[in-house]
């Protein structure tokens, strides 16, 4: 289990972005433009999110209480953000779900993301996530073996400003529970890049430590990876070596490698690491990420870099099937190269 070193808090900064056109034709060998989908669920959710958006929450609550039962939490942290996002939008059957069993610990942990995104980009978001606080409580006390409501709690304290010493023992407890759980490492890694700005060999250990200590298969092999993206699209602090940043993209290679190809569950980190490679000239390794992502983009990292995600995923990949290579297009919109939202897993 990696140590959280001591926290240094220190300003945010904001990048300009450029739009971006989508590609025009479908690279060779690869699925073409118009058959590449975003944020495709995997073969459980998605049938829950359509049932939610008939207005039933059965098939939602009955995915979340298996997640439970099996112990599956790096597939409830996912299924809940997804689901908690979605009733952003379609709020009815969420509603109607919390109606019906209001302490039911998925009902609890669904009301808990939902409020801590809803009080996300508000300019007074530090004052309107204190006032969340009692839901994240009661999403804790509902399953004490759970480690996906101090994932939320961990995110809540960095959107609140907490100081370190509160945000320490965050995340001792949510270790406590899941030690290789890649949601809390990434809280953590994101309250890291803000609390050291440019500081980013900081992340970077933290990053490596947590690689080193997880299972071969765990997705914490990919937290250096997301240290890498950081840096690349931050643009600030010391030079990290190319050494390191190689490392880290070798490393999710290895870990991409365990999983079968067009695999929605590993379309994030693969999306991620095309840009890191790409951003460090290996198109072949590019390339072959490409093939493996299939026709599943993921809105990070590409969300970051355009308002249209879809659109700037085909144009980075027609520039590395015709040879492009160098940075990819378009600038992150914040200073830390993480999406401006509470989570991204």
């Amino acid at each position: 289990m990696a140590l959280l070193p001591p926290f240094i808090r220190a300003s945010r900064t904001a990048v300009s972005r450029r739009p971006r056109t989508v590609a025009p034709h479908p690279p060779l060998g690869l699925p073409a433009d118009d058959e590449v989908l975003l944020d495709v669920p995997d073969d459980r959710l998605g049938p829950a999110l359509v049932a939610a958006g008939r207005g039933a929450y059965e098939a939602a609550a009955a995915l979340l209480a298996g997640t439970a039962e099996r112990a599956e939490w790096e597939y409830r942290d996912r299924y809940v953000t997804r689901l908690a996002s979605f009733a952003r939008s379609r709020p009815e059957w969420f509603e109607d779900w919390r109606a019906a069993a209001p302490q039911d610990p998925d009902v609890l942990l669904v009301a808990a993301q939902l409020a801590v995104e809803r009080a996300w980009g508000s300019p007074a978001r530090a004052e309107l996530l204190r006032e969340v606080s009692p839901l994240i409580t009661a999403a804790a006390q509902g399953d004490h073996r759970d480690p996906v409501p101090w994932r939320i709690a961990l995110d809540h304290a960095r959107g609140s400003n907490a100081g370190h010493k509160y945000f320490g023992e965050l995340w001792e407890a949510a270790v406590r529970r899941a030690p290789h759980h890649y949601g809390c490492h990434v809280a953590a890694k994101r309250y890291l890049a803000e609390s050291w700005h440019g500081s980013h060999r900081e992340c970077f250990d933290f990053a490596d430590r947590a690689a080193q200590d997880a299972p071969a298969g765990s997705l914490v092999q990919a937290l250096p990876v997301r240290a890498a993206f950081a840096y690349l699209t931050d643009g600030c602090g010391p030079d990290v070596p190319r050494e390191r940043l190689d490392a880290a993209a070798d490393r999710a290679i290895g870990l991409s490698a365990r999983f079968p190809a067009s695999d929605p569950w590993t379309a994030e980190i693969r999306n991620l690491l095309t840009y890191v490679l790409v951003r460090l000239d290996r198109r072949a390794d590019a390339l072959d990420q490409l093939r493996l992502i299939g026709p599943y983009a993921t809105s990070f990292p590409w969300g970051r870099l355009s308002d249209d995600p879809l659109g700037h995923f085909l144009v980075v990949r027609e520039s590395v099937c015709s040879g492009g290579s160098g940075e990819p297009p378009g600038h992150p919109r914040n200073g830390h190269g993480e999406r401006a939202y509470p989570a991204d897993h």
